[in-house]
């Protein structure tokens, strides 16, 4: 193919170098798509069925369960209904490429039954949980993971199906369930749906981003450990709760986006998919340095395996198929497509995403996996989480690129905990705040956000705990007179929110309780902190307590959401730069008609700031120094601005617009009359 068809390469002229590579990886998915699909004979989604065909299968006459295991030498269905014993009437018969197979009448097992496979191999053998299977549960006394069958009489029917996701512009809510509750324990799925999901919906956001969905067997990893990829992890409840918890967000206009991780497997043997067979490289590569990742200690798939190929894209259409999951945000996308990992390297050029460093067969694996999901549901939402920066992420597939529609703009979150962490007040320069929430590739749509839950893992805080620090536990109560730092941190929180949400090209993400400024950290129970869940939960009574000041800021994001909802595709809108001045910590902006002005100077506030707009009449439509979001109100916002033309300095049907800047506020004007 002449790599000048290529889109990407058209876009970006300074990938002309590297036009071999790129046209070398575009191809090599061609062909690898041709051999799944045999020329054609089928499409990407019917080869990723193959949830329908392994695992524990139900039919009229009874159940068929199969499991590829090429090195066993012998495998029995063992559980609840035969004492767990390897009873010859349960040995699965070795069929075709290594796949096992045996039919069960279906009076000898049941709905809730406890099974696992016996399997036997040269030199060795144990007991393990099929690979495909859909309901895998804990034993609450003997701690012991096992699967089971899960075949309700009557299983949820979903009511809402056709569902068309509103992306205008993606407004994320990322969740995790577990930590879903004000009580100190594990939440449900049922828990999830009742009480958060209409908190959602009334902030203003029209998508939740799921984590730890996949089970996993230690709840501190926050689900980035899996064990069984297609079962709903069980400590949150049963997947018709799961699947009614979908339906529900749809019925409330909410999409439903699952954090999916391809990028490793837990070691665990009892619990996981490593050593189903006895073989370490069953599904991970044989070589152990690119087996084992030396930064997570868990398992890098083979993703050039044809086999996990079929494991991988079928878990992607299971989980829409099955609970009408609205896509994925892949996790670890960095980790996957350098074979470094992404770890101690700079990124600092275009050199460093065409040389020999990258994973070919990884890259191929995301190119299939997003046609395969658009193709499944072209409405669906792809998002991936990459550092590196690597061109293309967000190209389709035909242009060149890996077919994602959005990629994380991970570099915001770093750049504000950078700012708080080690730069003065003063030294909030407006032009690389610019820079940094607005620098990116025109061809790619980003999801931008302040933080997610990676900020504020145990170790590290909350931005707003950040700002404020000890102070919260004494004076965000409004019973009491305030502090210095609670005032700054209150008016930053807005600040630095409102230009990351307002600077979008795609989308804006906020974990769960950050928009109200949830204090300190997220520490899963763990050994050592005691098994504590004190730290694993969202004190949502906090915001809803109207004798402190946290509602301040929940109540300021729902505006602030409401306002970027009031322009029609507000993500699409050209942002074109009025002013950044250092040395006064001024930055001013237009989109569509509305003009964002903001004054971090911590001490200087500014009368009559000027600012070259066109012209007109102008209304503040939002200001965070407003006392309902806990500012002062030092401005009147009822005040219309107008402005004065200017020949000489204004030319081009522009006047200067004159406004009053408290310090560390900003306001948003509408312009309503040219």
């Amino acid at each position: 193919m002449n790599s000048k068809k290529l889109k990407i390469i058209k876009d970006d002229p300074w990938l002309a170098p590297y036009s071999e590579a790129i046209e070398g990886r575009h191809n090599y998915a061609i062909f690898k798509e041709k051999t799944i699909t045999e020329n054609g004979k089928k499409t990407l989604s019917e080869f990723a069925s193959g949830y329908l065909y392994f695992g524990l299968q139900k039919s009229s006459t009874g159940w068929t369960i199969r499991e590829w295991a090429p090195n066993a030498t012998a495998v029995y269905l063992v559980g609840t209904f035969n004492d767990w014993k390897q009873d010859e009437d349960f040995k699965l018969q070795r069929i075709e490429n290594g796949i096992w197979e045996l039919f069960i009448p279906s009076h000898k097992i049941h709905h809730l039954d406890l099974y696992k496979l016996y399997v036997k191999w040269d030199g060795g053998s144990g007991e393990r949980i099929p690979a495909w299977s859909r309901r895998v549960v804990q034993d609450t006394d003997t701690l012991i993971f096992s699967a089971q069958v899960w075949e309700p009489a009557n299983g949820y029917t979903f009511k809402q199906n056709h569902f068309n996701p509103d992306t205008s512009p993606l407004l994320i809510y990322e969740c995790h369930i577990g930590m879903a509750t004000n009580e100190e324990k594990v939440g449900s799925f049922n828990e999830f749906r009742e009480n958060v999901l209409p908190r959602i919906k009334a902030d203003g956001y029209n998508t939740i981003q799921l984590m730890a969905i996949q089970e996993h067997p230690y709840y501190g990893s926050f689900g980035y450990h899996v064990s069984n990829f297609f079962a709903p992890s069980s400590r949150f409840g049963t997947p018709d709760e799961l699947k009614q918890l979908v339906d529900a967000a749809h019925e409330m206009g909410i999409s439903v986006i699952m954090d999916i991780v391809h990028s490793h497997a837990t070691k665990n043997e009892a619990e996981g998919i490593a050593k189903q067979d006895g073989t370490v490289d069953l599904y991970f590569p044989s070589d152990p340095e690119k087996r084992n990742h030396p930064a997570w200690d868990s398992l890098c798939f083979d993703y050039g395996k044809g086999e996990v190929l079929h494991f991988l894209l079928s878990n992607c259409k299971y989980w829409m198929e099955e609970f009408k999951f609205d896509g994925f945000r892949f996790d670890g996308v960095t980790s996957m497509i350098y074979r470094s990992h992404g770890l101690e390297e700079a990124f600092t050029s275009y050199d460093d995403y065409y040389n020999i460093g990258q994973e070919g067969d990884a890259i191929c694996y995301l190119t299939l996996a997003n046609k395969l999901i658009h193709e499944v549901n072209p409405k669906a939402i792809t998002i991936a989480e990459e550092v590196s920066g690597m061109p293309g992420l967000c190209v389709k597939a035909e242009d060149g690129g890996y077919g994602f529609d959005y990629r994380m703009a991970m570099n915001i979150p770093d750049y504000w905990i950078k700012t708080i962490k080690e730069k003065k007040d003063e030294d909030w320069h407006p032009s690389a705040i610019w820079w940094e929430t607005t620098n990116r590739r025109s061809d790619e749509k980003t999801i931008s956000y302040v933080e997610s839950h990676d900020q504020a893992l145990v170790g590290d805080k909350t931005i707003i705990f950040r700002l404020i620090d000890a102070d919260m536990y004494w004076f965000m109560s409004k019973l009491m007179d305030s502090s210095y730092l609670v005032d700054r941190g209150i008016a930053l929180h807005k600040m630095i929110r409102l230009v990351t949400s307002s600077t979008i090209n795609g989308g804006y993400l906020n974990f769960m309780g950050n928009e109200f400024g949830h204090p300190e950290w997220v520490d899963f129970p763990r050994e050592g902190n005691g098994w504590s869940y004190k730290y694993a939960r969202r004190q949502w009574d906090l915001a809803d307590n109207k004798d402190l000041k946290y509602h301040y800021l929940g109540d300021f994001d729902k505006a602030m959401l409401r306002l970027i909802k009031s322009v029609p595709n507000f993500q699409g809108t050209p942002i074109i730069k009025i002013w950044d001045k250092d040395g006064d910590n001024v930055l001013a902006y237009m989109r569509s008609n509305l003009l964002f002005i903001y004054n971090f100077h911590p001490l200087k506030s500014f009368s009559d700031y000027g600012v070259l707009v066109p012209q007109g009449e102008y209304k503040i439509i939002l200001n965070t120094d407003s006392i309902e979001f806990g500012g002062f109100g030092l401005n009147d916002d009822s005040i219309h601005h107008f402005t004065h033309f200017d020949p000489v300095y204004a030319p081009d049907n522009k006047g200067w617009l004159k406004s009053y800047l408290p310090s560390r506020s900003a306001i948003v004007l509408q312009l309503i009359q040219d």
